[in-house]
């Protein structure tokens, strides 16, 4: 059974239940973390929309009221979830800047880092997070992605901005992905099968005067990748492209001091 669209969260209640310890057990001897874990592996499974507080007490083998003792709800979990799929993304607060090659390397890092997240939990794609509850691990995260660019001569909302734009980035190639392979399995036809099948009609329909370059511009994409598009090469250009563009700003930084 599909579960319910999850109510938005009560901001302060996420912030301390975020917060607050995830190992100690209740009663039943059940945990946070453990409800946390449960859930985000059926939703790797499943998907956010599909995950329901009884289906994690299924997962649990305990009562679905139990959980409610330690999670008020689906919109609470899915907070939690979301802080803990990035509870392992850097071995500390350094990792980032410690990589080869200074400031680029260290985005370069971060964006691969981010992309290995979201591909393992295309789910996260379906959680808010625009006013997401700031937890513990969404928070380290965002001082060790910020530390390479401190000292660059970026003021504090350019270093904001400058990250931003990477993550935002990978974000987007990466939800591309998930689409392409969630296409792929409800159809049943890889890329290559399903540009195969459609090549010939749309060389047809697109041979006119009135698209020139899209039908040109299609057909070469088209025929590279076998696909409408390769998230993998969508996100290596696009970020060589982003971090070309903050390696002037930062240059003409320098060039001002």
């Amino acid at each position: 059974m599909a579960g319910r669209k999850a109510a938005a969260p009560d901001p302060a209640r996420s912030l301390a239940l975020l917060w607050g310890s995830h190992a100690k057990p209740g009663r039943s001897g059940l945990t946070v973390r453990a409800i946390v874990d449960a859930a985000i592996e059926l939703a790797d499974a499943e998907g956010l929309e599909a995950l329901s507080m009884r289906m994690v007490a299924d997962r649990l083998k305990v009562g679905t009221m139990s959980l409610y003792t330690h999670v008020p709800g689906k919109g609470e979990l899915a907070d939690l979830m979301f802080d803990r799929a990035y509870g392992d993304l850097y071995a500390d607060a350094d990792e980032p800047s410690k990589q080869p090659g200074g400031w680029r390397g260290a985005l370069e890092f971060i964006a691969r880092r981010n992309w290995e997240i979201l591909t393992a939990h295309p789910w996260i794609h379906e959680v808010p997070t625009m006013r997401t509850a700031l937890g513990p691990n969404i928070t380290r995260k965002y001082e060790a992605e910020l530390r390479p660019l401190d000292g660059l001569g970026l003021t504090d909302v350019e270093m904001d901005s400058a990250l931003a734009l990477v993550l935002t980035h990978v974000q987007g190639t990466a939800r591309a992905g998930a689409e392409q392979l969630r296409t792929q399995r409800d159809s049943g036809l890889t890329d290559e099968e399903w540009w195969r099948q459609i090549s010939p009609t749309l060389t047809t329909v697109m041979s006119g005067t009135h698209f020139p370059v899209a039908g040109r511009v299609g057909t070469a994409v088209g025929e590279h990748f076998q696909s409408v598009i390769d998230p993998a090469h969508a996100l290596t250009f696009g970020l060589t492209t982003i971090l070309d563009g903050l390696a002037q700003l930062i240059e003409s930084r320098s060039a001002v001091e």
